[in-house]
């Protein structure tokens, strides 16, 4: 008669490192204690709302995308011709065709502008909707609106993270301008970093739990190795003996609702297909479960798109920084464009077709536009001239959907150059205000910086009446 294998009882070592989900340097129980301790609650909000915020880091060409100039002079308007869309009045780049087939689901908003030219001052801006100190660097003297979101909800438990931040390449916090500030560690965001497309992906922080549970990485295996060690913990009675700290990150790792949340094996091929099999394309698709597992705020950060199988384009570049020494604008764009184009628009399809449009809003922009009149300066890499275009924050375009909000519409106008908003000039203030509005957050709240004085959550802005 074969004997049965026990396992015998679950060590302490084993379920703790279940709780050793690296944030930053913290472990769970590091962040729960620290939110715990935090000075001052935020205000209740509305906890059934979210947001999938996608930030396109080096700042997209608006001209080129959303805000077409076609009589303009040949110096300023570009290669590329707008198509309509099912909406009329709505055009966007040929490149964008998934675009005019859904423009009824969202709105472009062309009339945002600042004052922050630089990379830094630029992230910061539009991160925080609050005029930076410096106007360079990428660490925050305001909180990232996520670390805002992340503070107002931090009553909440879930068994998931309230704020996600989705990074390619391993590149986190305030290099995107993310930090929390005054705020503190506690409401960074939960980084997920690797790309969701490949075989080998999990999510970094889970991978302790791999050796404990089976001594391997693969995905598959691990996820196994959670459902051993919430098996072990239920049948020990072991966490009565642990901290409350201890065992929220305990439940995070161990909950269904954690699991499943990463897991895009739990989606058909038809769907991660429809997204496509990229890392923007997964991570748009990761950023949809997420919300759906109650996340609060999931930023989804588009950087590089040669990845994935895409091969390197020698004037191409990694982010959307397209000055003419970094690459060849136009023929970076025909990569670029029409995988963004495939992701972002799957995601907001399928947020309508699940029903969750009313609850999450999905707003995708970078921190400037970029500089109506072309420029033409011989690329690093190649040693040839190339066309580009300069930052400028002067004008920009962004696009919002869901939340319930009206949509197929374009809200402001640029001048017939895209140098600067004509009609209906707006801020980042505007927009933030607009989230915070969708989220139930007064943003007139005010939260004590490390001096203790009062910073409200956004010193001005008034949401976009043409959205409500």
């Amino acid at each position: 008669m074969p004997h049965s294998f026990c396992p015998g009882p679950l060590a302490r070592r084993e379920f703790l490192a279940a709780g050793m989900l690296g944030i930053g340097g913290l472990t769970l129980p590091d962040l729960f204690r620290m939110r715990a301790q935090a000075a001052g609650l935020g205000k209740e909000s509305d906890p059934e709302t979210s947001i999938i915020f996608v930030w396109l880091p080096g700042g997209p060409p608006h001209i080129d995308m959303y805000d077409m100039k076609p009589d303009a002079p040949t110096e300023i308007r570009g290669p590329f011709n707008p198509v309509r869309t099912k909406v009329p009045g709505i055009d966007v780049c040929e490149l964008m065709p998934r675009h005019a087939a859904i423009a009824d689901k969202f709105s472009v908003v062309r009339s945002i502008s600042h004052d922050f030219a630089d990379h830094g001052g630029g992230h910061k801006r539009m991160m925080t909707g609050v005029v930076p100190a410096t106007p360079v660097d990428t660490v925050n003297d305001a909180p990232a609106t996520g670390s805002i979101v992340a503070k107002c909800r931090e009553h909440l438990n879930r068994g998931v993270p309230n704020y996600v931040s989705m990074n390619p390449g391993g590149r986190t916090g305030d290099v995107f301008a993310q930090g929390a500030a005054y705020l503190g560690m506690a409401h960074t965001p939960f980084t997920v970093q690797g790309d969701p497309s490949q075989p080998q992906f999990n999510v970094p922080g889970l991978a302790p739990i791999a050796s404990v549970a089976s001594g391997a990485n693969d995905r598959f295996k691990l996820l196994a190795g959670l459902d051993r060690i919430n098996r072990k913990i239920d049948a020990s009675g072991a966490m009565d003996t642990l901290d409350q700290f201890q065992q929220r990150g305990v439940n995070m790792l161990t909950t269904d609702r954690a699991k499943k949340a990463f897991d895009l094996s739990l989606e058909s091929d038809s769907v991660r297909n429809r997204y496509g099999r990229h890392c923007w394309g997964q991570r748009a698709l990761m950023a949809r479960r997420l919300v759906e597992a109650g996340v609060s705020f999931v930023t989804l950060i588009m950087e590089n798109p040669y990845q994935s199988g895409v091969p390197s384009l020698k004037q191409g570049t990694y982010n959307w920084d397209s000055h003419a020494v970094n690459c060849h604008i136009w023929d970076d764009l025909k990569v670029r464009l029409p995988i963004y184009d495939q992701a972002v628009t799957a995601l907001i399809e399928d947020v309508y077709q699940r029903g969750l449009d009313k609850k999450t809003m999905i707003l995708v922009t970078g921190e400037f536009g970029r500089t109506p009149r072309i420029e033409n300066t011989k690329g690093s890499q190649t040693g040839v001239m190339h066309p580009g275009r300069d930052h400028w924050p002067q004008a920009m375009s962004l696009i919002m959907a869901g939340a319930g909000m009206k949509t197929g519409q374009v809200v402001g106008s640029t001048n017939s150059k895209g140098e600067h908003p004509k009609d209906r000039p707006l801020t980042p203030n505007d927009l933030w205000a607009t989230v915070y509005r969708h989220l139930g957050i007064d943003f007139n709240e005010s939260f004590l910086d490390h001096r203790g004085r009062p910073m409200p959550i956004l010193p001005t802005g008034t949401p976009i009446s043409e959205l409500l």
